[in-house]
């Protein structure tokens, strides 16, 4: 069957109107109390568990869903505000590596709790924790489906 009942359809819509309600609004707070996109905070966050603060850009990429060329403008503003800067890869001349400076590690210890709060004011605390476990495991189902 190619096209969506009725059900189906707003089921799919209400999903995404959830997910950009609930990434606008983290988004905006992050922005309103720490001058830092939702996506910035990502890059941070995922360089900050890396081992050495540091991972190969394309990784990166990966991690924090975004294009090779998103994550390059990305990169290039952080790195103007002294958040991350990039190191050669010393096995691949091609290779570059973001890495996370002091100033990036101490604002994102600085977002965090803003972040945490959105968070859980925005999905954790609106459901159930029964709700939170058939979410977990629709979404770990969604995320092992065969393409």
């Amino acid at each position: 069957m190619v096209g969506m009942s009725p059900a189906e359809s707003a089921v799919w819509r209400m999903m995404q109107r959830a997910q950009v309600r609930i990434t606008r609004r983290l988004e905006a707070d992050l922005l309103a109390a720490h001058d830092l996109a939702l996506a910035s905070y990502d890059v941070l966050q995922q360089l900050s568990e890396a081992q050495g603060r540091r991972l190969r850009m394309n990784d990166l990429a990966d991690r924090v869903l975004l294009s090779r060329s998103g994550l390059t403008r990305l990169i290039d503003r952080l790195q103007r505000d002294g958040l991350v800067q990039r190191e050669a890869c010393a096995d691949d001349a091609r290779g570059l590596f973001a890495v996370l400076t002091d100033a990036g590690e101490a604002r994102l210890v600085e977002a965090t709790p803003t972040y945490l709060r959105g968070i859980r004011a925005e999905f954790l605390d609106v459901l159930e924790p029964e709700e939170l476990a058939q979410c977990t495991a629709m979404l770990t189902k969604l995320l092992v489906a065969p393409r």
